[in-house]
């Protein structure tokens, strides 16, 4: 994983079908009990028990495709819960649109021969972005040993599944 990925992301193929894996998958989770997920349709979101999960917990949702005869295509995705995402989401944008404001304010003060001491508030406002990223990361940090742990569980359904080791083929998007 690289120092700046926010959501790691990966793919692999695998030689079985795509129902055999739901098929694995929902073996899986049938008995698996330090793991929770849901299956629908060709998506899979594999998560920690909630009793055990913590602010930062990640979830790890896998898409599948068709890729040829007997072949299927893994996407992964790993990410904070939906809900987590969308916090992040709302406070920079909010950050964003406050900057904007107080940007054409202040320019526009400039550009009149106003003082404009509203453009103080951008480095702030700058600032407090990359507080609210560096908590990101620490969060990310907290979550490391549980986001192995679904890798490690999604990576052993397919291996005992289908004795995969050597056939499969596992290609990042980036750094995963």
């Amino acid at each position: 994983m690289s120092a700046i990925e926010i959501r790691p992301r990966f793919q692999q193929s695998i030689p079985l079908p795509q129902q055999e894996v739901v098929r694995c998958f929902e073996q899986a989770l049938e008995q698996a009990s330090s793991l929770e997920g849901s299956i629908i349709d060709h998506h899979i979101v594999l998560r920690i028990p909630i009793e055990q999960q913590h602010y930062w917990s990640p979830q790890l949702s896998l898409t599948l495709e068709e890729e040829g005869e007997g072949m299927t295509l893994i996407r992964g995705l790993f990410g904070p819960r939906p809900s987590v995402w969308l916090l992040f989401v709302f406070l920079y944008s909010s950050i964003g649109a406050i900057s904007l404001f107080i940007a054409i304010t202040g320019f526009s003060q400039l550009s009149l021969g106003m003082p404009a001491p509203a453009l103080w508030a951008l480095p702030a406002a700058a600032g407090l972005a990359l507080g609210l990223y560096l908590v990101a990361k620490a969060g990310e940090r907290l979550g490391r040993e549980e986001m192995h742990l679904l890798k490690n569980f999604m990576d052993a359904t397919l291996v005992n599944s289908a004795n995969l080791t050597e056939n499969a083929s596992t290609k990042p998007y980036a750094d995963a």
